[in-house]
């Protein structure tokens, strides 16, 4: 199901990672800086010469942000912005059965020391919900995290801690095309199971939403409750 079109998009080149949050692109025959809001390592994105799609933002300093990557099919969205914004859209057209009885109500709320994404209103009872990125395949699953996150680790745990206060939700937005599943990635931190685990005894439910960006640049939603396995 299309449900967002990403407007003004340009296609670029990889070249490489320059910092967390900037990477290296080739525009029109021109190298230059872009905006990156994945802070995850993207090992098997950010490879030089692979394609991608990056947002003329027209900032000082950085004048693009890579917002996707070739992918088996499509592309693979990169940029948390976008992947934000098309929850907003499922969730406000009701387009996530779970979430059928929610409404946005606020964003970045402090819970304790963590800023946790979303406030929603769920008939009357005010629910919390966390995205996780999630842009890495392993087995035809995708997975989070990629590199080892204590931010990560302390949100999830943040949500277990407060769940006698509020509902909450810990969503996995998988980003990438063709996935079976979401798993939790070991690999990639060998502590965030033991988290996920409390989390989920403490009553934290755990949701994932596939989605990719297409050749015409919609935004495609292929799975409003991808299963998920809760082992590594």
């Amino acid at each position: 199901m299309r449900i967002l079109r990403l407007n003004d998009l340009v296609r670029c080149e990889l070249v490489g990672r320059l910092n967390r949050f900037t990477v290296q692109v080739v525009v029109d025959g021109k190298v230059c800086p872009a905006h990156l809001t994945n802070t995850g390592r993207l090992e098997g994105y950010i490879v030089r010469g692979r394609s991608g799609l990056c947002a003329n933002i027209g900032g000082p300093k950085l004048k693009y942000r890579l917002i996707a990557v070739e992918d088996v099919k499509g592309y693979a969205i990169l940029d948390t912005i976008a992947q934000g914004k098309v929850f907003e859209q499922l969730v406000t057209y009701k387009l996530i059965p779970w979430l059928a009885k929610c409404s946005l109500r606020g964003r970045n709320f402090r819970l304790a020391n963590e800023i946790i994404d979303y406030v929603l209103d769920c008939g009357g009872e005010l629910r919390l919900a966390e995205l996780k990125s999630s842009v890495l395949r392993v087995n035809n699953y995708a997975s989070y995290p990629d590199c080892p996150t204590a931010r990560g680790r302390r949100q999830i745990k943040a949500l277990a801690d407060h769940a006698n206060e509020f509902k909450s939700y810990l969503i996995f937005v998988a980003s990438v095309p063709e996935v079976l599943g979401f798993k939790p990635n070991c690999a990639g931190d060998p502590k965030i199971l033991e988290v996920m685990k409390y989390a989920s005894e403490r009553g934290v439910i755990f949701k994932a939403i596939s989605l990719y960006l297409d050749e015409e640049y919609w935004i495609t939603l292929t799975n409003n409750d991808l299963p998920i396995e809760l082992k590594c």
